[in-house]
């Protein structure tokens, strides 16, 4: 585009706005340039570390941290952009998709940055002053899974005989398979971790499902025509996405957690060992596209995962 298709682009640009562009030009006239720090914020970025003790290591659990949460709002900026295209093509779907499983991949290989990146004594005598704190209590990634799938695959394994698309929303949150790192189902009584968590997060939560109980990721992928389904691009991508969140990034968590707290409870008080393990509630986004054997030996073995990642 030259300079004088450039102006009349401008021009048209604020008229349809009902704006003087000679305004907006003389605006940019008189503009500081932009520069890298301004840009992505990096003075309020870098304020964010806040430690509650002066164990040093603290920094890397509480660096690492707020990365995962960056990448996963970066998930989420790429599950909406399919949820949004009512008309979607096989091969939008696809490409979204591979970022997002390249922002997971970046997470599930990331764990050795914390795991090794910390001396056990160090993390022993910090991780008290964070509870009754947990990765658990991480909104988005359960807005991640609550877009990713239907709600019937997110439901406690025990329960899901008992729920259908019928159930209201509140109560199938109260049956959601993370409820179990915080809940006696005998007594009906939640733990601190929990309490604390829906307290902030449940209505937003709730509302979420609603938002997305037409527009998750397998919804729209079973809304798409039979030719589309079939599209082995997309088929793989969908796979790959399934595996590298329910057993990948979960077990690379799982081992980076078994390293430091062993047989102790998590800072929440979970036991954290069948809450994490997908073997225990075979968190499926995508069933379909699993055969029953994968299914059964879900989170036991790798699934022969030299064989599914070659098919991917």
């Amino acid at each position: 585009m030259n300079r004088e298709e450039l102006l009349k682009a401008i021009d048209e640009k604020y008229e349809a706005m009902g704006q003087n562009p000679d305004v907006h030009l003389s605006g940019l006239l008189h503009a500081e340039p932009m520069t890298y720090w301004d840009f992505a914020n990096v003075d309020a970025l870098l304020s964010l570390q806040i430690q509650r003790t002066q164990l040093k290591d603290e920094m890397v659990f509480i660096m690492y941290h707020q990365v995962n949460e960056l990448l996963f709002k970066m998930i989420l900026w790429e599950i909406a952009q399919i949820a949004e295209e009512e008309e979607i093509q096989p091969e939008k779907f696809t490409m979204h998709l591979g970022r997002i499983s390249r922002y997971f991949d970046v997470l599930a290989n990331s764990f050795t940055v914390m795991g090794d990146g910390m001396e056990l004594e160090q993390y022993m005598k910090f991780r008290d002053t964070l509870t009754p704190a947990s990765g658990f209590q991480s909104a988005q990634y359960r807005q991640i899974e609550i877009a990713s799938t239907e709600l019937i695959n997110l439901i406690d394994l025990r329960f899901r005989a008992t729920i259908d698309r019928d159930t209201p929303f509140e109560h199938a949150f109260e049956h959601m398979y993370w409820q179990a790192a915080g809940k006696d189902y005998k007594t009906r009584k939640k733990n601190a971790l929990l309490t604390n968590f829906e307290k902030k997060y449940k209505r937003t939560l709730i509302d979420w499902m609603k938002d997305y109980n037409t527009v998750n990721l397998w919804t729209k992928f079973k809304q798409l025509p039979d030719s589309y389904q079939q599209n082995i691009d997309l088929v793989n991508a969908m796979r790959h996405y399934d595996y590298t969140v329910n057993i990948k990034w979960v077990m690379h968590h799982y081992n980076s957690a078994a390293k430091y707290l062993g047989e102790a409870a998590a800072t929440g008080g979970s036991d954290w060992h069948k809450y994490m393990h997908p073997k225990y509630q075979k968190r499926i986004f995508f069933p379909d596209l699993w055969e029953q054997e994968e299914k059964d030996n879900w989170g036991i073995t790798n699934l022969e995962e030299i064989k599914i990642l070659n098919d991917l």
